[in-house]
């Protein structure tokens, strides 16, 4: 049975105290820090900060903590959240039509290794739909056609919206989202990318990789952003190849990497591992 937790996480720019001043204020409470994280990036002078904290440790819940840590965020200009493990994550997950990563998502889930809420499953394909509701799990077949993609996404938002999703998940979900979704859902909508960025970027990663002949193939997990696969990269992972293995040979290989990837991608971002530090992140496994 997981612990209730409360999970701070501190951006800032970089000063002395920082640690003592959110640790003092913890233990002042009788707070109990169950796992402590932190890193300071000496070229751009900001400084990161995560902390668990056993719920049952305070004496108070977390909109009562959010108010007493205030004055102290405001002091060290802190972009600051504080997250309660008792309140899980409405997910909501896209796929075309490969299915990998949708099926090891709902299986890690039902397994209890993805703690949050999985709201649905939006799809331009209906062939996934039996295996979804099996999982009970919405399933939501939203068609894209040539002289119809504004109403694809028009669908698209209103589903979202309807859902209340925190996190969206993009697991090869084969379509270019509007600006729009990316700026408001910013930081909060993971894709996986069949390729190791920032190399071939786009369509068909596997025979651009091919063709160039690598003897390393990989997968990427990232942020979402308005530029095509230039978000903040959260998890990556490779495996070798060899003159021998063709287009198809990668394509099987790269499926393993990519539910895994993804996977922990996912997981990092709903226990709140991976801040933003501009164009990166840090990910603090």
């Amino acid at each position: 049975m997981r612990q209730h937790t409360l999970t701070l996480t501190v951006s800032c720019p970089d000063r002395v105290g920082i640690v003592a001043r959110v640790a003092s204020f913890i233990a002042g409470y009788a707070g109990w820090i169950s796992e402590a994280n932190h890193h300071s990036d000496a070229s751009t002078r900001q400084f990161f900060m995560r902390n668990v904290i056993l719920a049952e440790s305070v004496p108070f819940g977390p909109e009562e903590f959010r108010a007493r840590f205030a004055p102290i965020a405001s002091e060290f200009s802190m972009d600051w959240r504080l997250s309660d493990s008792a309140q899980q994550r409405r997910v909501l997950i896209l796929v075309s039509r490969h299915d990998h990563c949708l099926v090891d998502l709902l299986h890690r889930w039902r397994d209890g290794d993805l703690s949050c809420n999985v709201v649905g499953v939006i799809s331009n394909h209906d062939a996934l739909r039996s295996y979804v509701e099996w999982h009970g799990v919405p399933y939501h077949y939203v068609p894209v056609l040539p002289e119809s993609r504004e109403q694809h996404f028009e669908r698209l938002r209103e589903l979202l919206e309807v859902a209340r999703a925190e996190v969206i998940v993009l697991a090869r979900y084969m379509q270019i989202l509007p600006p729009d979704l990316c700026v408001r859902y910013r930081a909060r909508i993971i894709n996986i990318h069949h390729g190791f960025l920032p190399s071939f970027t786009g369509a068909a990663p596997y025979q651009q990789a091919f063709d160039r002949g690598v003897k390393l193939i990989g997968a990427t997990c990232h942020y979402v952003t308005e530029q095509l696969d230039q978000g903040p990269i959260i998890e990556q992972d490779v495996i070798r190849i060899d003159h021998s293995d063709t287009v198809q040979d990668l394509i099987h290989y790269g499926k393993d990497i990519e539910r895994q990837v993804l996977s922990r991608g996912v997981r990092y971002h709903l226990e709140d591992r991976v801040l933003l530090n501009g164009a990166k992140t840090v990910v603090f496994r």
